[in-house]
């Protein structure tokens, strides 16, 4: 459990330069995979560093808002709705920007969060949660905790009996395809649990994948499963922009 003392600032990672006060520790666990996990504060922000990479901060967000948005402004219009119907699965809880915004979209009847870390979901309960909305607060978002991949292969078992039930994924997990932070992400990346993650969604659903770089080789083998790939840049604070990955159902090779 996270003990939200503040220590002195840890030089694993370097903190953003430029980007305000020297980060200090708020708490520094050992992960579900047996790597460091820490969080820190700088100033009135916060930042996940895992095995002493930056993972991300509280400071700007657009990229993973930007995911959501985009995910669900693809979902078809339905003419005859009459409340909420929509249901959303967001891989990884992180600093919460992705859940929050997909609660603010008012045509979101559900969000469930798949997060592999307890201490990210404790820290959304203590110092964390009020930077992104305090998404865990809303009785419509639901977090487990759980190993994604394992997670989607029983969920995608029970789909193949009762039928899919989400209409957008959003996948924001680790550094995207090429650069993986905790070892064992890769598996997210891969056809077999594309295919287990594509039992998920409804017709018409909708799926975005979020990265730190463009994946060529990850976006060929997303129009494999998928068909038709549309990417969205968004700039990022330096260096090259984030990426974002969109595909539909109904449109690839799959569609049968």
């Amino acid at each position: 459990m996270p003990t939200h003392e503040e220590d002195p600032v840890d030089t694993a990672a370097a903190p953003l330069a430029g980007f305000g006060p020297e980060p200090v520790v708020v708490d520094r666990t050992t992960g579900a995979t047996g790597g460091e996990l820490v969080l820190r504060r700088a100033g009135e922000h916060f930042e996940i560093i895992s095995n002493g990479v930056f993972l991300m901060d509280t400071r700007d967000g657009a990229s993973e808002r930007e995911m959501v948005r985009a995910c669900l402004a693809a979902l078809p219009e339905a003419a005859d709705r009459a409340g909420p119907d929509v249901r959303v699965l967001i891989g990884g809880l992180g600093v919460g920007f992705s859940a929050r915004e997909a609660l603010d979209d008012a045509r979101v009847e559900h969000v469930r969060v798949v997060e592999l870390e307890p201490s990210v979901v404790d820290w959304h309960r203590g110092p964390l949660g009020a930077a992104a909305g305090e998404p865990l607060a809303d009785p419509r978002c639901e977090v487990v905790c759980a190993d994604l991949v394992a997670w989607l292969a029983e969920a995608a078992e029970a789909a193949s009996r009762g039928g899919p039930w989400a209409d957008a994924v959003c996948l924001d997990t680790d550094n995207g395809p090429d650069w993986t932070v905790v070892e064992g992400n890769g598996r997210l990346y891969t056809a077999d649990t594309l295919a287990k993650l594509r039992r998920l969604l409804r017709p018409g659903g909708v799926a975005a994948f979020w990265s730190a770089m463009r994946a060529p080789a990850f976006a060929e083998l997303l129009a494999r499963e998928f068909g038709a790939v549309e990417t969205v840049e968004v700039p990022a604070r330096a260096g090259e922009p984030d990426i974002i990955y969109l595909v539909r159902t109904g449109t690839g090779p799959a569609a049968g």
